[in-house]
């Protein structure tokens, strides 16, 4: 199966429609698939769900989407640096399911090795358990989460081969992996494609989870918020 494709959006043709869930990577704007999101911003599919930590932040990652009033419900631990996010979820016009950041990601790795669902402590006795099962375990009461399993998962990795094997680097790893493995299709971006292939110690996603691989196009990686020193230097001049 040819895994590498021409583009972004070549890599998501076919599989994206109104309505459907989308899981996606990052954490922050760290390890955001910032090509795919813009095509699925460009192909203007509406009433998507949106699984993923936050939603990037105005006018940058997932954040676009929201601007382009495509997101009708969003599943996420974090909502602080997007404005839009916040106002869109105050007002009434988004629905937002809540999860803590661990139990996030287990909802996904769980989807991906076909758990169904599983009990944690986490959240037992706030708003996050309400409406949901709780069972007993040694004494402590446990909440039911669901694992979630995408129609699409959109990740980013820094190396990525022709069998779709992935490398992430340093906090781009943060939710990529997990989220690769629990969407029904799986495409990812990679800043560079080998001709050749990954040594399997350096393999976090194997390729088998990977259906569609594109390499990103070269770009200044936004930073959420830069803080710097005084340069001390220019202080003595």
């Amino acid at each position: 199966m040819r895994k590498l494709r021409e583009d972004a959006t070549e890599s998501l043709d076919g599989v994206l429609k109104d309505g459907i869930t989308i899981a996606v990577g990052g954490f922050g704007l760290s390890g955001n698939p910032f090509d795919l999101i813009e095509v699925v911003r460009d192909s203007g599919v509406t009433g998507l769900t949106i699984v993923s930590n936050n939603m990037g932040v105005d006018g940058a990652g997932l954040g676009i989407l929201l601007e382009n009033n495509q997101v009708a419900k969003v599943i996420a631990s974090y909502v602080g640096e997007n404005k839009l996010f916040a106002k869109q979820f105050l007002d009434g016009v988004l629905d937002v399911e809540f999860a803590p950041q661990g139990t996030l990601a287990e909802r996904m790795r769980a989807g991906g090795a076909g758990i169904a669902a599983f009990y944690t402590r986490t959240g037992v006795g706030t708003q996050v358990a309400e409406g949901k099962p709780t069972a007993e375990f040694d004494g402590e009461t446990y909440v039911q989460e669901r694992g979630i399993v995408a129609d699409l998962a959109l990740v980013h990795a820094h190396t990525a081969d022709q069998a779709g094997n992935l490398r992430y680097r340093l906090t781009s790893r943060n939710f990529n992996p997990v989220v690769a493995t629990c969407g029904k299709v799986t495409v990812a971006e990679a800043e560079h494609v080998l001709d050749g292939y990954l040594d399997p110690d350096e393999v976090a996603t194997p390729g088998i989870y990977v259906n569609r691989l594109v390499e990103a196009r070269p770009r200044v990686k936004p930073i959420e918020q830069r803080t710097t020193r005084p340069n001390p230097a220019k202080q003595e001049a």
